[in-house]
């Protein structure tokens, strides 16, 4: 979301939520939050702790490890991945000398094949968003917690599971400890809940956390199917909760506030693909219905569904995507000219690159950075138009709108490629 004091939003809901705490939110059952970029959850057994995710890294994890043994003078025996998102599990290598079980679920639904040709450029734009290369200082933080230890020059330490369920539900009794395993697509396709009927204690991975969530993550990916989503947030609520526990942000105490948090969690999951797709079979096109639907303030004040992560403009277009494809319905778009072509001729209408720079310049100084960045790729299009001065432009532009975004992850995206740009700048011969 781009707003007038966004880069402050952002700052004031990382320092209120990202302070390191461990906390035993009911005997015998430990939460800690932001020692790492997820959250981990440790339950005391007969005669070992079970551990649910391991935080981000290696150095992260022995933190993780040390808080175990001090609290309960006991070792972890049992490891269960709420799902197989590197920072809930980079932190297992600390406790492999233990030799614990460690426990997943399959995928409901498989990765797409021949996926792995995209590594190069998910990876590429996976740094981008999280802001691997950028300082604290840029970065502030990535919206969901603390930033990733990779980027202080910790190590992830995955370690395989070794039990791996591919059904829906495990009902089983660890240690002496009674537990429910269920298989809860959103976030990700093998994400799990875990419900501890003993303790009322149910650990939601990251089904639910305290902000607007990656409906859509813009490093790309397979389409988070938002249906799905709510069905698991159904189920999630027909547990008797007195403690909920999320993969990231903080825990929520009390039934009633737990319902009332995950009634209004799906209740905007289903505002958003209802009038989604409401508008989609009026014929509107992925670009209006972006600019025009949003959260009636009922969702958008509650500060659990800031849009400090995810962004609802973003998840109105994968929902488009997912259900009618590229295709927006206006015959135009069917087959329309390649993008130097287009460019080369809108140049010239406006009069000529000079005057297409011109305002650009003029766009970037009245804070019109969108506009900015239009007229830019124009510029860069056309590669006669190209240039250092376009590039800089280009970087001013995105470096002034970052500071507008609430979300973590579009402002790393604005602020990592604008320094991508001036180091192509800097080599650039025009």
């Amino acid at each position: 979301m781009l707003i007038e004091n966004g880069k402050q939003q952002l700052l004031d809901f990382t320092e209120k939520n990202y302070k390191e705490t461990i906390t035993e939110v009911t005997k015998g059952v430990w939460f800690v939050s932001g020692l790492g970029h997820s959250n981990a959850v440790f339950v005391e057994a007969e005669t070992s702790v079970i551990l649910i995710d391991t935080l981000d890294t290696r150095e992260r994890g022995e933190k993780l490890l040390k808080i175990i043994r001090e609290n309960t003078r006991q070792e972890v025996g049992n490891i269960i991945y709420t799902h197989s998102h590197p920072d809930h599990r980079g932190g297992a290598g600390a406790f492999a000398a233990g030799s614990p079980k460690i426990i997943a679920f399959k995928p409901k639904n498989p990765v797409l094949e021949r996926t792995e040709l995209l590594k190069d450029i998910q990876d590429l734009r996976g740094a981008r968003q999280f802001g691997y290369a950028l300082t604290d200082e840029e970065a502030i933080s990535q919206g969901i917690g603390p930033r990733e230890g990779i980027t202080h020059g910790e190590h992830r330490a995955f370690v395989p599971p070794d039990t791996v369920y591919d059904q829906e539900k495990v009902l089983c009794k660890i240690d002496g400890v009674q537990m429910e395993m269920v298989r809860l697509p959103g976030e990700a396709e093998d994400q799990i809940m875990i419900w501890f009927p003993q303790k009322e204690v149910l650990c939601c991975g990251d089904n639910y956390y305290g902000c607007f969530p990656n409906l859509y993550a813009i490093r790309g990916g397979q389409y988070r199917d938002l249906a799905a989503w709510i069905n698991s947030l159904d189920v999630l609520m027909s547990y008797p909760a007195r403690f909920l526990l999320p993969g990231h942000t903080a825990a929520v105490f009390g039934r009633e506030e737990i319902k009332r948090t995950l009634e209004h969690f799906r209740g905007a999951f289903d505002h958003i693909l209802t009038y989604t797709l409401e508008g989609m079979n009026a014929g509107r096109s992925a670009d209006q219905l972006a600019s025009e639907i949003q959260l009636p303030s009922a969702y958008a004040d509650l500060p659990y569904l800031a849009e400090h992560y995810g962004c609802v403009e973003w998840t109105v277009r994968a929902i488009y995507g997912a259900y009618l494809g590229w295709f927006d319905g206006n015959p135009t778009n069917l087959h329309p000219l390649p993008p130097a072509v287009h460019s080369n001729k809108m140049i010239g209408l406006m009069g000529g690159a000079p005057a297409v720079l011109d305002a650009a310049e003029s766009a970037v100084r009245e804070k019109d950075y969108q506009w900015c960045l239009e007229l830019c790729d124009l510029l860069l299009e056309d590669h006669a138009s190209a240039g250092k001065e376009v590039l800089r432009l280009k970087a001013a532009a995105l470096e002034g709108i970052a500071e507008y975004e609430t979300s973590a992850n579009g402002r790393h995206y604005y602020i990592a490629c604008a320094r991508e740009l001036r180091e192509t700048a800097e080599g650039c011969s025009v």
